[in-house]
C-alpha cells in the first residue's frame, strides 16, 4: 500500500484562496479610507466582481446575475449594512434588460442571422477565403481591417455581430478554431469605433458634452466641437496597431479552443480513412489550354487514373456539381477548374501526366465544396430497392442523384475507384461511400431506393430567394443608424422585425440566433454601473487619482485621465464613464493650462480601451461562440490595453 497522500488542496484552489485573501485585505483597507459607507459597499462589490471574473469561480453570466441579485438584496439588508436605503433602487434593478445596449445586441444578432440565412455571409466568407486562403496570418488582417472599417461608421457591436456568422463559416472551411479568429475581429471592431466621430457612443456624445460644458466657461475658454474625421488619424493608428499585434503575437496570446460544432461533425474524411482505409483527399486543379486533357470525357480518365471528379467550373457562372451537374460523358474544357477526390499519389500522377496546375488550397470551390456544403457520406442499398441488380453506370448515379461513388463495401471487403465499382451490379446491403452535397444527401433520405447512414451533417435550410428582403431591411436599419437621431436599439430592431415579418427568419430561428448568455451578462452588470455612479464611488476614485498627479506635467495628467477612463469603462458603461469624466477632465485641463477639448477627446477615445474583461458588448458577444474564458481576455487584452494607451497618447500629442 502506497504511503503517498494526495494533497488536501489543489493548486487551483490554493491560488483562489490566496487571491481571495488579497481582495479581502484590499477591501478592508479601502473601507477604512472611503468617505461614506455607500462607497465602501460598492467598492467591495466591485472587488467581488473582479475576483469572480478573473478566477472564474462561476460562469461570468452567473457571476453577473449574482451581483445584480446582491444589489437588489441591499434594499432589504440596508439597516444591517448601515445604509439608509439599498445601493440600487429595485425599481431600476432590471432596467438593463430593456437598455439600449442590450436591445441593440439582440437586434444585431437577429439581423446577422437573417443575412446568414440567405447565404450572403457564406459568399463573404468564400471571398475572404479566396483572397486569404487558409493562412491565419492572412485571414486575420483581412477580417480585422474589414470589420474595423465597417465599425467606423456603425456601432462596433453591430459590425462584430454582422461578421460573427462570416467568421464561423471561415472557421469551418479553413479548419482554424473560432478562438483564433473572433478575438482579433472583436478587438478591431472596438478599435474601428475610434476612426470617426460616429463610430462609438462616447464619440457621438462628446460634442453634446462639450456644448454643455461651454455654458459654464468664459468666452476665452470656449471649446470648439470636433468634426467627423477629427479622430481619424488616431483611430487608424489604433486599428493598425491591433491588426499588427495579432499578426505578430497572435500565435502566443490567442487561445486554441476547439469547440464541438457542426463543422467538426462534417469533417468525415478521417472517419472513412479509419473505417474503409481510404486515403482520399480533396484537391483543386486548373486545366491549361495546352493540356492534352482538353476535350477528354470524364469516363475516359476516372477509372484509368483512379480519381473522381466531383465538381467542375469554367467561368463565373458555369458550376457543375450535384444532381444534373456532372456525368461520365461530360468533356473537360480548357481554362476549367476541377474538384477531384483521390489519393495524393494517384492525383500527382494524374497532374503530371496531363500537365495540370495543382492548387495549394480550394479557391474556386471554397464555397461549394466547403465542409458546410458537401462531404463524404454513407448510403446503403436496402432490400426492395429499385437499384438492386443495376450498376452505378446503368442509372447514371452521379448525374441522377448527385452522388459520386468513391468506394463500395460488400461482404467485409472495400472496393475503390479504379476497381470497376461503377460497373458492378448493386446488391441489397451494399454500402456506398459517396461524395455529395448535403442538399443532395437530404433528398436521398426521402428516396426509398437508399438508406442514408450518415446523419450528422448540416441540414440547414437556406433561403436565397429572400436575399432581397434581407438586404432591404438591413439597409433600412443601417440608414436609420447613420442618418437619423433615432435610438440605436429602435433603428436596429426595425431591421430585425423586418427580417421576421418578411420571412427571412422564422420567429423560432430569431430566438435561437440570440446568445442569451451575452444578454444576461450585460443586462446584469448595468445595475452595478448605476451604483458606481449614483453613490459617488466613481467621483471619489477620480478625485483620489488626480490628487496624485495634479502637479505633474500635462502629458502625465492626460495619461492619468486616460487610465481613469479605461478603468471606468471596464466596470460601467462607456457612455456613463464619458458623461462622468468629461466635465472633470475639462476642469483639470483648465487648471493645468492645457486644451480642455483635447482632454475631453482623451476621455471619449479611452473609453474604447475595453479589452481586459468581457464587460464590453463586443467582448461579451464573442465570448460564447469562441469558448473564451476570462483569463484569455486578461492575457491578450492586457497587452492590447497597454498598446492602446501608448499609441493614443503618442498620436494625440503629435496631432494636437
Amino acid at each position: 500500500m502506497s504511503d503517498t497522500k494526495k494533497p488536501i488542496l489543489s493548486p487551483v484552489l490554493i491560488k483562489r484562496l490566496i487571491a481571495a485573501s488579497f481582495f479581502i485585505v484590499l477591501g478592508l483597507y479601502l473601507a477604512s479610507v472611503v468617505p461614506s459607507i455607500e462607497i465602501a459597499w460598492v467598492t467591495a462589490l466591485l472587488l467581488l466582481t473582479i475576483f469572480l471574473f478573473a478566477f472564474e469561480i462561476v460562469g461570468v453570466d452567473v457571476a453577473a446575475v449574482s451581483i445584480m441579485v446582491i444589489l437588489g438584496l441591499t434594499t432589504l439588508l440596508a439597516p444591517m449594512m448601515g445604509l439608509e436605503k439599498g445601493l440600487v433602487d429595485t425599481q431600476y434593478l432590471f432596467n438593463g434588460f430593456s437598455s439600449n445596449a442590450v436591445m441593440s445586441i439582440i437586434a444585431v444578432m437577429i439581423i446577422g442571422a437573417g443575412l446568414d440565412k440567405t447565404g450572403l455571409m457564406g459568399k463573404v466568407a468564400a471571398f475572404i477565403l479566396k483572397v486569404g486562403g487558409t493562412s491565419e496570418k492572412r485571414i486575420i488582417p483581412i477580417i480585422s481591417s474589414t470589420v474595423g472599417f465597417i465599425s467606423s461608421f456603425m456601432q462596433n457591436v453591430g459590425a462584430a455581430a454582422l461578421f460573427l456568422p462570416v467568421v464561423s463559416r471561415i472557421s469551418a472551411r479553413s479548419g482554424l478554431p473560432m478562438s483564433r479568429l473572433l478575438m482579433p475581429m472583436g478587438f478591431c471592431a472596438i478599435l474601428g469605433g475610434t476612426v470617426t466621430m460616429v463610430g462609438s457612443s462616447p464619440l457621438i456624445l462628446l460634442n453634446d458634452l462639450i456644448i454643455t460644458s461651454n455654458t459654464a466657461l468664459p468666452d476665452t475658454q470656449q471649446m470648439d466641437t470636433w468634426s467627423l474625421f477629427s479622430v481619424t488619424p488616431i483611430g487608424l493608428a489604433l486599428l493598425a496597431t491591433g491588426i499588427l499585434y495579432f499578426m505578430i503575437a497572435g500565435r502566443f496570446v490567442l487561445p486554441n479552443t476547439k469547440k464541438e460544432d457542426v463543422s467538426s461533425a462534417t469533417n468525415t474524411m478521417a472517419y472513412f480513412q479509419g473505417t474503409y482505409g481510404l486515403d482520399y483527399a480533396l484537391f483543386e486543379v486548373f486545366v491549361p489550354p495546352e493540356s492534352s486533357l482538353v476535350n477528354v470525357m470524364l469516363d475516359d480518365i476516372e477509372h484509368a487514373y483512379k480519381i473522381r471528379v466531383i465538381a467542375s467550373q469554367r467561368g463565373a457562372n458555369n458550376l457543375r456539381i450535384g444532381p444534373g451537374g456532372l456525368a461520365r460523358n461530360v468533356g473537360i474544357e480548357a481554362h476549367s477548374v476541377l474538384g477531384i477526390l483521390a489519393s495524393p499519389e494517384n492525383l500527382n500522377a494524374f497532374v503530371e501526366k496531363f500537365g495540370l496546375e495543382l492548387r495549394d488550397d480550394l479557391l474556386t470551390f471554397s464555397e461549394s465544396l466547403a465542409a458546410t456544403k458537401a462531404g463524404i457520406g454513407e448510403v446503403v442499398i436496402p432490400p426492395g430497392s429499385g437499384l438492386v441488380g443495376k450498376s452505378a453506370r446503368d442509372v447514371w448515379m452521379r448525374k441522377t442523384y448527385g452522388i459520386a461513388m468513391v468506394a463500395l463495401h460488400r461482404n467485409g471487403e472495400t472496393l475503390r475507384e479504379g476497381e470497376g465499382i461503377r460497373d458492378l451490379p448493386l446488391h441489397a446491403g451494399d454500402t456506398l461511400v459517396v461524395h455529395t452535397t448535403w442538399d443532395a444527401l437530404a433528398r436521398l433520405e426521402k428516396n426509398k431506393d437508399f438508406v442514408v447512414v450518415t446523419t450528422e451533417y448540416p441540414h440547414e435550410e437556406t433561403r436565397p430567394n429572400k436575399v432581397g428582403a434581407a438586404l432591404f431591411f438591413f439597409a433600412i436599419a443601417l440608414g436609420l443608424v447613420l442618418f437619423t437621431d433615432l435610438r440605436l436599439s429602435v433603428a436596429l430592431l426595425t431591421g430585425a422585425v423586418g427580417m421576421i415579418l418578411s420571412g427571412v427568419l422564422k420567429i423560432e430561428e430569431a430566438y435561437l440566433a440570440v446568445s442569451w448568455k451575452t444578454v444576461f451578462l450585460l443586462a446584469s452588470l448595468i445595475p452595478l454601473g448605476l451604483a458606481v455612479e449614483t453613490t459617488g464611488t466613481a467621483k471619489w476614485i477620480a478625485d483620489q487619482t488626480l490628487l496624485v498627479v495634479g502637479d505633474m506635467p500635462i502629458w502625465v495628467i492626460q495619461f492619468a485621465v486616460a487610465l481613469l477612463a479605461t478603468f471606468f469603462t471596464l466596470v460601467m458603461s462607456n457612455v456613463g464613464a464619458t458623461v462622468l469624466l468629461v466635465p472633470l477632465a475639462v476642469n483639470i485641463a483648465i487648471g493645468a493650462g492645457a486644451d480642455p477639448a483635447v482632454f475631453a477627446l482623451t476621455v471619449a477615445i479611452a473609453t474604447s480601451n475595453s479589452f481586459l474583461i468581457p464587460t464590453h458588448q463586443v467582448n461579451a458577444l464573442i465570448m460564447g461562440p469562441a469558448g473564451y474564458r476570462v483569463p484569455d481576455f486578461l492575457k491578450a487584452g492586457g497587452i492590447m490595453t497597454i498598446l492602446f494607451l501608448v499609441v493614443m497618447m503618442v498620436m494625440m500629442n503629435l496631432i494636437f
